[in-house]
């Protein structure tokens, strides 16, 4: 019988708690819209996004091609935006993140090197638009549920919807 090797997933983490065990960590959903690559279409769904009061835009990225562009979004309220986005006709799928936030002395890679040290391969990611707080991004792995436990336990600050509503 062959020994763990030393870089095993249960030699990298402290044993969790059987609290730890069946907790879901927050996540935060994410809409991949799917839009014709031609000027203008971006600006007309930020703009009916922007007729929203029941939500605001947290965050986006856009990826293109020849032939269209797939605007990943971020809401206060996906519930709202989902609604928004099925009577506007657009085309759309949704991915749950997970949000982190940075605290001091926690950087982009040393989320990542916590992740590998997993076995945990990082999707995308991109940053999260917050006023007056910390830096945060959206990052999405092979496996979010475990991604969320690694990084809680490592103390870093995972965010829900309701973290991404400015305070007024």
């Amino acid at each position: 019988m062959l020994a763990a090797p030393p870089y095993a997933m249960s030699a990298a983490l402290p044993p969790a708690s059987d609290t730890e065990l069946g907790y879901a960590p927050p996540t935060v959903r994410q809409f991949s819209v799917f839009l014709d690559n031609k000027v203008g279409k971006l600006l007309e769904l930020l703009r009916t996004i922007d007729e929203s009061s029941s939500t605001r835009l947290a965050a986006f990225s856009i990826t293109d091609s020849s032939d269209f562009a797939v605007v990943r979004m971020i809401f206060t309220n996906a519930d709202a935006a989902r609604h928004i986005l099925r009577r506007s006709q657009y085309t759309f799928a949704e991915t749950d993140l997970v949000i982190v936030e940075l605290g001091d002395g926690q950087s982009l890679s040393t989320t990542c090197l916590y992740l590998l040290g997993a076995e945990l391969n990082v999707r995308f990611a991109y940053p999260i638009l917050l006023r007056g707080e910390r830096p945060a991004f959206a990052i999405c792995s092979d496996d979010n549920h475990l991604a969320g436990q690694i990084l809680l336990r490592k103390r870093f600050r995972l965010l829900a919807e309701e973290d991404l509503a400015p305070s007024d």
